[in-house]
């Protein structure tokens, strides 16, 4: 062949390549690609160089590929913004991360935690954040072992168990933005480790951004460090959650529909701490909204403030108080502070009192003249009560604070006396004295009333004055005789409130 020859071969070849595909490891070349490479046994190697030698490349082309072996990971160049961009994979991505989505075969993806579980129950391993994607039919209990379990969208990313316990175990960790069903079990059956009493606790529970409906039981969660549960919607359940023994419970923006039933919430055994904001109760018929007739233990305080109360009741009620009630038309002892729409508001600031004369008691005597310039107790021989809340009067003429914070009380009193015996009007100062704690007198100077005895007529008059009291201080009225004349009195009526 001569060289014009072979110059006008490799011409038209050349043609003939450039209008057409190119395939490697295949006769027939897809008809969109320009270049098919097909293997079953080997794979493309694309160039490999370090950081330093990819950045030095001079005018890369737009879309070049190259692999970094610096940072072990592909990179393409971008020509409208002048960089390179890695090609990110799962190098790149989360570090003990697992996405578990509807399509998958869940003892496959979960094998590990299946196996860690004595196939038994899935659990989970510490510290990794599973993400749900869709509906996961859940085949055993999980136990999260410290995990985070989270979806993108509570309304499409659920937990169904449709037989059984769907949480479980002696751990705890964070359930977020999930639908959680258990159809004939609890969704939670967890019980942490330690003890409150010793302060050993460390296991803690939250929830965050939730669903849970449809379940048989919403269930328990005993014995943990913390329980944090945040805006989650309980809809249509047919038992309640019991928390028991936990040190510190916060309980925010719970919606409670009236389609649930029976106990909504109750609380069992011993408490650090306990906060409930927010949300609300939609009690219905015989159903209850908060059970504390097991007479929790606070050992600090306990807080539920701004949750409504709502719906109508016929045997059933919006708080199942203390057992026996501490104060009459009220729910919770001197640790709870209470102020939501629907039930009575409680706390120090509500404390108050009434004691006042029985009329039809034991008949009232003379009061002794007593020494000039003295003090004495005034003498009220029979006494009644009346609305004492966070206070006690066991005495007569005697108002005692029970609550758990000092605070200023109003005191009220009416007097009506009249002469019994003696000569000249008789001066008495009327005040009222506080009686510490710890013993002694306090005389509130500034309450002083006085008033003479004016023979042959009956005397009435008023007695105020404001007073700090803390726990366990009571307030009296007390009597000084200021002149020398000796009449004496009886006592007609008495009544003292504090508020």
């Amino acid at each position: 062949m001569t060289i014009k020859s072979t110059l006008l071969w490799i011409m038209a070849m050349a043609c003939t390549i450039g209008s057409a595909q190119i395939g490697i490891g295949t006769t027939t070349p897809d008809a969109s690609s320009i270049l098919d490479i097909q293997s079953t046994t080997q794979g493309m190697l694309p160039p490999r160089m370090t950081t330093a030698q990819r950045t030095a490349i001079p005018s890369p082309a737009n879309a070049l590929v190259v692999f970094d072996t610096t940072v072990g990971s592909l990179y393409y160049y971008d020509l409208p913004t002048t960089s390179w961009i890695r090609i990110n994979g799962e190098k790149e991505g989360r570090l003990k991360y697992k996405l578990i989505k509807s399509t998958d075969v869940l003892s496959t993806v979960l094998a590990a935690e299946k196996t860690a579980g004595s196939n038994t129950k899935y659990l989970m391993d510490v510290n990794t954040l599973y993400e749900i994607n869709g509906t996961i039919v859940v085949d055993l209990p999980i136990e999260l072992n410290n995990c985070y379990i989270i979806g993108q969208d509570a309304g499409e990313d659920k937990l169904l168990r449709a037989s059984g316990d769907l949480f479980t175990g002696a751990t705890g960790g964070s359930v977020k933005i999930l639908t959680l069903t258990a159809t004939t079990g609890n969704v939670f059956n967890v019980t942490g480790t330690g003890s409150i009493g010793s302060g050993t606790q460390t296991q803690s529970f939250i929830v965050r951004d939730c669903i849970i409906n449809a379940s048989a039981n919403v269930g328990k969660l005993e014995n943990f460090a913390l329980v944090f549960v945040s805006i989650v919607q309980y809809i249509g359940n047919t038992t309640g959650i019991v928390y028991k023994d936990v040190n510190k419970l916060l309980l925010s923006n719970a919606a409670w529909f009236g389609n649930n039933s029976g106990t909504y919430e109750t609380l069992q055994g011993t408490f650090g701490l306990v906060q409930k904001q927010g949300g609300f109760s939609e009690v219905i018929g015989t159903k209850i909204g908060l059970d504390v007739s097991a007479n929790p233990v606070i050992n600090s305080d306990a807080v539920m403030d701004g949750v409504v109360f709502t719906g109508t009741l016929t045997t059933g009620k919006y708080v199942n108080g203390y057992n026996p009630a501490v104060y009459t038309g009220f729910n919770f002892n001197n640790n709870w502070y209470v102020n939501s729409p629907g039930i009575p508001t409680e706390g120090d600031a509500q404390a108050t009192g009434t004691v006042y004369l029985n009329q039809a008691g034991t008949a009232q005597v003379a009061t002794p003249l007593g020494t000039q310039g003295v003090n004495t107790k005034l003498n009220i021989t029979a006494g009644l009560t009346a609305n004492l809340f966070r206070t006690t009067a066991t005495t007569n003429n005697r108002i005692t604070y029970v609550g758990k914070k000092g605070r200023i009380f109003q005191v009220n009193c009416a007097v009506a006396f009249d002469y019994v015996s003696g000569t000249g009007n008789t001066e008495y100062a009327f005040f009222v004295m506080r009686i510490p704690a710890a013993g002694g007198t306090d005389p509130q100077v500034a309450s002083e009333t006085i008033i003479d005895t004016n023979a042959g007529y009956i005397q009435a008059f008023p007695i105020q004055g404001a007073v700090y009291l803390n726990s366990g201080d009571s307030v009296e009225i007390w009597i000084r005789r200021v002149n020398a004349n000796s009449q004496t009195f009886k006592v007609r009526t008495f009544s003292m409130t504090m508020k």
